[in-house]
């Protein structure tokens, strides 16, 4: 049990090092790349912005400007797409054309359902309005930085490239669960995802943001591949890649709402993500434990009796949890409110676990079981 724990703990601060590195480095390059100016794309071509909604979600209005202002040179469209004409998105969709008359606008109301996701369906129903072959796929709570559509549409000039996706930094919307909501994302599901990246991984596509060509659609089948699976950004990702094609992950860093009201709905959603990841990737989740460093150090610990060499790198783990807390400048960051990190860290460990007891997940008002390749039915 010593030698185990020890392992335990050594284990988790070298991913602890390894996380801290991977997002300083990124944070530099990208530091760069903003202050060498946009990236331009060689032949600007038009884009078409597929936007689904659905409901009138807290800053619904103040994401959807920041795609409004974008400064791109070969023309933009933008689609918003809902189901129903009673929609409450739709009034904040109106005061965007009211407000910006000389934008292309098209708005979408149709009900088709397509498959099991609702959203790949209301996507479906708004491709028939798409005028354009280079697309932007973005949820609706993503708020985006000027300079954002020329950086993410620049690599599919390459035709070697599949899809190109954004990183995101969780915004928590007040109270407690949108806090812990907000620390899993930033502290712990993106700093996961810049190690993969820095050890050459690009298994991974976020719905924050998907660009890629219309060609590239049409050869993996059309949106329609992906209409029963939860995990469609992922989904995309992978039947790219299984063509040959790269996936490109972008610079550009996006915000994206967190709004969890209650314990409950932080609950079902991280199992809901966490489950979903299991499912698609069974082997990665099982070694994906260390990446709750502090946590699985704290078991390490106290599986050794506390050993003055486990208590060395739990109190390393612990300085570097910290650090990479603070790798990232957010307004979150603050000295008030390091007492929620181990809360945060204990309740994503505790998710971890619980994602092993089924393949059911809660998604909106149903409840569902995932199956082997991500797509899902509903549990009766």
């Amino acid at each position: 049990m010593t030698t185990l724990g020890t392992l335990l703990a050594a284990a988790a601060l070298g991913y602890a090092v390894t996380a801290w590195v991977a997002v300083r480095l990124r944070r530099n390059i990208g530091a760069q790349r903003r202050l060498g100016g946009a990236a331009r794309v060689p032949q600007p071509r038009p884009v078409t912005v597929l936007k689904p909604l659905c409901g009138a979600e807290p800053g619904l209005d103040r994401s959807l400007r920041s795609f409004c202002e974008q400064q791109y040179a070969g023309g933009v469209q933008i689609v918003f797409g809902v189901q129903h004409a009673a929609d409450p998105a739709l009034a904040v969709v109106e005061g965007l054309k009211r407000d910006y008359p000389r934008l292309d606008l098209t708005v979408v109301v149709d009900p088709t359902r397509h498959g099991t996701s609702a959203k790949v369906s209301n996507l479906i129903n708004m491709m028939r309005a798409a005028r354009h072959d280079w697309l932007v796929l973005a949820d609706s709570d993503v708020r985006v930085p000027p300079g954002y559509l020329a950086a993410v549409t620049a690599p599919l000039a390459d035709p070697a490239v599949g899809i190109v996706t954004c990183p995101y930094h969780g915004v928590p919307r007040p109270g407690l669960w949108s806090l812990l909501g907000a620390l899993f994302v930033n502290d712990w599901f993106i700093p996961s995802v810049r190690v993969a990246a820095l050890f050459g991984s690009r298994a991974f596509a976020f719905g924050a943001t998907i660009a890629l060509r219309r060609d590239a659609l049409d050869a993996i089948g059309g949106l329609g591949a992906i209409a029963d699976q939860l995990a469609d950004d992922y989904r995309l990702g992978q039947l790219t890649r299984r063509r040959g094609q790269r996936t490109v992950l972008s610079h550009v860093v996006v915000d994206t709402s967190v709004d969890e009201r209650t314990f409950r709905h932080l609950v079902q959603h991280g199992l809901r993500w966490l489950r979903t990841i299991r499912v698609v990737r069974p082997g990665a989740y099982a070694f994906s434990a260390v990446t709750f460093s502090l946590p699985v150090a704290i078991i390490g610990c106290a599986l050794t009796g506390g050993t003055p060499l486990a208590l060395s790198l739990l109190a390393a783990t612990a300085v570097l949890r910290l650090m990479l807390h603070f790798a990232v400048p957010a307004p979150e960051r603050s000295w008030s409110r390091l007492w929620a990190i181990p809360l945060a860290d204990a309740l994503g460990f505790a998710l971890w676990c619980g994602a092993f007891l089924t393949r059911e997940v809660q998604w909106r008002q149903g409840r569902y079981r995932v199956a082997r390749d991500g797509s899902v039915q509903p549990v009766s």
